[in-house]
């Protein structure tokens, strides 16, 4: 390993001063942030709040201090439907019931999953990624699934927020440090039955905790609504399961995950998992079928043009202005104002790290020209105060970029791919980047 020298440090020094760029650049910075600094004035006019292909959808959610996005973004698409079959104008799901079920399941998931690993040295790193893990708050598609499938859902009205459902850092932390009591604790046991008297022990403090920051789920409820004609409808001892069955009638398995993984280990039309990712056990299996970034279009587009919204996953925290709403590449020029070799292609931007899933929300319409998008309009789940009302824009090349993963019909896929939904899963290691959305 090499130290900077004294020598090296004044050569670098002198460099720096002897151009006059960088002093322009560095007095601008004194009262401004990096990415006013990198702006590209020409790239503001290039995606207008305007699309060829627009869905007419609710207003936007709001998921405030938690990292809820996958369920608000997989209900904002069940909710259009039922608002569109029983002609409501504005409908929300009820976010916290699905919240509760989420955590509980997640407690015991990784219960088991410290239980299967109980062989490993704590310093295995399958077990630390389990340990620095514990639950969070991330999911994906195929977990809210598992959940509704076993659960059901509910008006918003009939299970509200919390002030600890839309804030859950703390709950958290205290269900976690439960959860790593119990895996050290079950490394004493001494017999499957010991193990099992644990576990039901911490699950019972681990829903005491739950239920008392989100409140008590609904046995069932009145669906009370009124419809375009503002006409009032009333519909006594409704159970979840029956609302998600009979009210909603959608089966959820007609669905695939399909992702855009441009890198080496995964190659296209071949079918994905990752280990120890999910939250019910026997529910579903999270899967994805890799695709060509043309194909992964094509396949949203067909069902925008069905006039159905499409849930995805990406990585939001790159090239964004959250104030206008908008995700451009395009709009941020990082490399030239700071003279810096920034270039990553996609594989590499995940095979490094650098990025990986961290929001879902949902594509509410796209812009085509000649057939080929160039910008999209998504519903994001952080309130209204910011970009149009809630909703944002991002553009075709920030798509190329930073969209992973999406749930489409599989009516919408080819017949080719619907096939290779049944292909061998590959199994991915817990901490591969298409995991990244459930930590």
């Amino acid at each position: 390993m090499k130290s900077i020298t004294k020598q090296e440090l004044a050569a670098l020094r002198k460099t720096y001063l002897a151009d006059d760029v960088n002093r322009i650049v560095r007095n601008a910075l004194t009262d401004r942030d990096l990415e006013s600094a990198a702006s590209v004035f020409e790239a503001k006019n290039a995606n207008p709040n305007l699309f060829s292909i627009e869905l007419e959808t609710m207003p936007v959610t709001n998921q405030r201090a938690s990292g809820r996005c996958w369920i608000f973004s997989t209900l904002n698409v069940l909710r259009e439907m039922i608002a569109k079959k029983y002609n409501i104008r504005n409908f929300e799901l009820s976010q916290n019931y699905i919240s509760f079920y989420d955590k509980l399941e997640k407690c015991n998931w990784f219960m088991n999953c410290v239980i299967a690993e109980g062989d490993k040295p704590l310093d295995d790193r399958t077990m630390q990624w389990l340990l620095d893990n514990g639950i969070s708050d991330g999911g994906q598609w195929d977990m809210a699934v598992s959940l509704i499938r076993k659960y059901g859902i509910c008006p918003k009205e009939a299970m509200l927020e919390t002030y600890a459902s839309s804030h859950t850092a703390r709950m958290n932390g205290l269900l976690n440090q439960r959860l790593r009591r119990f895996a050290l604790d079950v490394r004493k046991a001494g017999s499957p039955e010991e193990t099992e008297q644990l576990r039901k022990a911490a699950l019972e403090e681990c829903y005491r905790l739950i239920a008392d920051c989100f409140g008590m789920p609904p046995v069932s409820f009145t669906f009370e609504y009124r419809d375009t004609k503002k006409k009032h409808h009333a519909i006594q001892d409704v159970t979840p399961l029956e609302f998600y069955e009979k009210y909603l009638g959608e089966d959820l398995n007609e669905y695939a995950v399909l992702i855009n993984a441009p890198t080496e280990d995964k190659p296209y039309h071949k079918m994905y998992t990752v280990k120890y990712i999910g939250n019910v056990v026997s529910g579903n299996e999270i899967r994805y079928l890799n695709l060509p970034i043309r194909e992964f279009k094509d396949a949203i587009i067909r069902q925008l043009k069905a006039g159905t919204p499409v849930w995805f996953g990406c990585d939001c925290g790159k090239d964004g202005n959250r104030t206008t709403g908008l995700w451009d590449d395009q709009a941020y020029d990082y490399a030239h104002t700071f003279r810096m070799n920034l270039d990553l292609s996609k594989a590499e931007m995940l095979d490094s790290r650098h990025s990986a899933m961290n929001h879902a929300m949902v594509f509410t319409g796209v812009n085509l020209v000649n057939g080929k998008p160039t910008r999209w309009k998504i519903e994001n789940s952080w309130g209204d105060e910011k970009a149009n009302k809630g909703y944002y824009i991002c553009s075709d090349t920030w798509f190329d970029k930073y969209v992973y993963e999406v749930s489409v019909k599989k009516e919408y896929l080819t017949a080719k791919q619907r096939r290779e939904l049944n292909g061998r899963v590959k199994v991915l290691e817990p901490w591969d980047p298409f995991g990244t959305l459930a930590d």
